[in-house]
């Protein structure tokens, strides 16, 4: 940085003499929907006459700065109709533009926003796209849309497996990812056990996954950002649109609230197959509901106000024995400004929470454990001209960590009450952001953000001896627990340990020619929250724990390389990227760790290290009856855990083993084929290989016991995994693009009925006393129908 720095100056100087040298003026505006009047993100703005141009952000707004004289404005937007306007441009002007939507309702298979020759130049990469109607077309289980399966069929991004919860990145944990909506963040990102996500594609607006080159104004996590933006409601007319399915249906009703300035959206969604099990004499339940919320309001021309809200839970029940409650609870208030025709901000106040409950009727005790936090953040977009941008910003986050708490549920019940300790901490940061356009070829983006973490005072800490939890029995070659000795009390005002990290962003990209370029990241991040689960997908009994005396905060360091490439006048495109990253601080479990209601977590964790490197490819087809893309990846994904010291053996003989997330090969090929104006064929086929796991490879008797003995951590995997998915959209009447419209998905989830392996368990034969190996497999071939409506 201190070589590259005294250029961004001069290049900052020559700018502003350049600024001064001839008279400027702005340009600026909204651009939304002329049906909804809803502000849309990521149109391009383009002067064809001076090969420059910009794109709206996250509240439609832009700003450009041109010389003084008379310009073809093109603004352009992926499923609308593309706009032409002269504008004279001899003083500052506010210039808002409302784009028609195309009539070719589903003519939209692409992963991306609009692919043209200014994307190719900026340095933005690493990011992938998806517009709510591409991942309604999809193929899916059970005919339901789902934003979190649809991503995974995108280079560098996978699941630990089928029906898993969350999803992983370039070879990192599904914990390393984070989820917002509407900047709210999302713990627990699926319903019933990752059968479904929670997020209503109805309700989505605007979906991003960064999976490098991640702008500074993110921060927490050190694998990726999944930034999902809501609808913000109709504020012109009412309109509802919904579906129904074999196991689920939705309802989404929005409409204004003042017409033209204020609207509202409420979208409600739920699952009924259990209202079907008495009729088969079964008492176990399991169902989830969900409810999306926003209000939108505009002041005057300079003041927007939003609300936003997401509730969820999902219910599982076992005769009435056994309940589990878990879910999320966001809510945010959002103040849009405009200081100036250069100068947007945006205030917001979030509180999100994730609740996990438990009610254990056959030994009468109840449970609950969760995560709050509560955020305040305040962003500036300062466009100070054509070639620099500045955007800077703040955000200050209160955790209160709820680990378990467990009460009776009954006067007889022989459970005592018992509350583990609650844990509080803040996390800061400060950041900036700078997009500079050196050239005509070359265009760079870089910032830095400087986070802060306080692990703040609570009831007991233990003490251990030489602060080490975890002891090493070198008779027995095996990690133990550590018997504290003694424990410290704290006020919540204190900082029991503090953390502060700088952490350098850069992005630069190199136009080749008109139609392809080559751009390259480097990303430092840190995360300081550590979900404590040890199986290879996420589940709601997970316990997220923060960063103190006893575990570290995880630091990535990322580099990524790419070329990318329009063919034929963008009816084909090519992204190529290669990526190396690194964490520090990696925690990982001594053989036997008990995690469940562990008040002393840091006696059964050590910290390790982990590394990922791969090459992704994308190839896309743009347009035409058909049209889709071919994603494959190719990667390893490894952790390491030495011994603290030459005596130590650590995990795995310290020896570098194969993540549960490692996938060698991935590949996914994913079409749609207009066969007329009523019907489509949509398909995605997957291949990826098996899962590392460990087997055992022999055994011994001991005390007329018979002992498995297991290999290497994660040195075996089960076998590959792949399957093919078709579907039908059938529309009756594909010409009617007013009042009541509607149409139906057929489909067939693993045509083929692929056996894939779950898992796989070792037992003995009782008939033949010989061992054998059990697959688990969860889904054959899963026939859907789903019908579509909106009026």
């Amino acid at each position: 940085m201190k070589y590259i720095l005294p250029y961004l100056l001069l290049g900052l100087f020559l700018s502003g003499q350049l600024l001064h040298a001839q008279e400027k003026f702005t340009l600026s505006g909204t651009v939304s929907n002329e049906e909804s009047n809803e502000t849309l993100i990521g149109v391009n703005i383009i002067i064809p006459e001076l090969k420059t141009g910009t794109s709206t952000n996250e509240y439609g707004f832009y700003s450009i700065t041109l010389p003084k004289g008379t310009y073809d404005i093109d603004v352009s937007y992926l499923g609308f109709n593309s706009l032409k306007k002269t504008i004279n441009l001899s003083d500052n002007i506010t210039q808002n533009f409302q784009l028609q939507e195309s009539l070719e309702n589903l003519d939209e298979v692409v992963i991306t926003e609009n692919v043209e020759k200014l994307d190719i130049s900026t340095p933005q990469m690493s990011v992938n796209a998806l517009t709510a109607k591409t991942i309604k077309q999809l193929p899916t289980i059970l005919g339901e849309a789902d934003v979190v399966k649809a991503i995974t069929l995108l280079p560098g991004i996978s699941n630990a497996g089928e029906n898993s919860s969350g999803f992983n990145v370039r070879g990192g944990a599904a914990d390393q990812n984070l989820i917002l909506l509407d900047e709210a963040t999302i713990y627990n990102s699926s319903h019933l056990f990752g059968l479904f996500s929670v997020f209503n594609p109805d309700a989505i607006k605007d979906l991003k996954l960064y999976k490098g080159g991640i702008p500074a104004r993110y921060g927490g996590r050190v694998s990726s950002v999944l930034d999902i933006y809501q609808k913000e409601g109709n504020s012109n007319d009412f309109h509802v649109n919904g579906g129904i399915g074999f196991v689920a249906s939705r309802l989404l009703v929005e409409g204004p609230i003042k017409k033209e300035k204020g609207s509202f959206l409420f979208g409600g969604r739920s699952s009924y197959a259990h209202l079907f099990l008495p009729l088969f004499d079964v008492n176990n339940v399991a169902y989830f509901y969900d409810l999306n919320t926003k209000l939108s309001y505009k002041l005057n021309d300079n003041n927007n106000i939003y609300l936003s809200g997401y509730f969820g839970r999902d219910v599982f029940n076992i005769n009435n024995s056994f309940e589990n409650t878990y879910g999320n609870t966001v809510l945010n208030f959002r103040w849009n400004h405009l200081y100036s025709d250069k100068l947007f901000s945006n205030l917001s106040l979030i509180y999100s929470d994730y609740y996990y409950g438990l009610n254990l009727g056959f030994v009468e005790f109840n449970w609950d454990s969760g995560i709050q936090n509560f955020n305040i953040k305040y962003d500036f977009k300062h466009y100070l001209n054509n070639n620099f941008k500045l955007f800077y910003g703040l955000n200050s986050i209160y955790y209160k960590f709820n680990p378990g708490n467990i009460q009776p549920s009954s006067d007889t019940s022989g459970i005592n009450p018992y509350k583990l300790t609650d844990k509080y901490a803040f996390e800061n940061a400060i950041y900036f952001d700078i997009e500079q356009k050196i050239s005509n070829k070359l265009q760079l983006s870089y910032g830095l953000r400087l986070s802060s973490f306080l692990r703040l005072g609570q009831d007991e800490l233990n003490i251990y001896a030489n602060n080490k939890a975890v002891n090493f029995n070198e008779d027995l070659q095996i990690y133990e627990k550590a018997d504290p000795i003694g424990t410290d009390t704290f006020k919540r005002s204190n900082v029991i340990k503090a953390f502060y990290n700088l952490e350098p962003r850069i992005s630069l990209a190199y136009q080749l020619n008109s139609e392809s370029s080559i751009k390259a990241s480097y990303n430092r991040m840190s995360q300081y929250l550590h979900l404590l689960s040890n199986t290879s997908s996420p589940t709601p009994l997970d316990v997220w724990a923060p960063s103190g005396k006893y575990i570290k905060p995880q630091l990535l360091d990322q580099i990524a390389i790419g070329y990318f490439k329009n063919f034929n006048n963008d009816m084909y495109s090519l992204e190529l990227e290669s990526f190396y990253k690194t964490i520090k601080n990696r925690i990982d479990y001594i053989d036997g760790a008990d995690l469940i209601a562990n008040e002393a977590i840091e006696q059964v964790i050590l910290n390790g290290k982990a590394r990922a490197y791969g090459l992704e490819l994308l190839f896309r087809k743009n347009k035409g009856n058909l049209k889709g893309w071919l994603s494959y990846t190719l990667s390893k994904s490894q952790q390491q855990t030495k011994g603290r010291t030459p005596n130590e053996i650590g995990i795995n003989n310290g020896n570098w083993y194969y993540t549960p997330y490692d996938k060698t090969h991935d590949i996914s090929l994913t079409a749609n084929y207009k066969l007329n104006d009523k019907w489509e064929l949509n398909s995605n086929f997957l291949f990826q290989t098996g899962q590392p796991t460990t087997y055992p490879v022999g055994q011994y008797e001991y005390n007329g016991l018979s002992i498995a003995n297991f290999s290497d951590r994660n040195s075996s995997r089960l076998p590959s995994y792949h399957r093919l998915d078709l579907s039908f959209n059938y529309t009756p009447k594909p010409n009617k693009n007013k009042g009541y419209q509607s149409y139906w998905v057929f489909g067939v989830y693993n045509v083929y009925n692929r056996k894939n392996a779950s898992s796989i368990t070792f037992r003995e034969n009782r008939n033949t006393g010989n061992n054998e190996a059990i697959r688990l497999s969860i889904f054959g071939a899963i026939p859907s129908v789903s019908y579509n409506f909106k009026f």
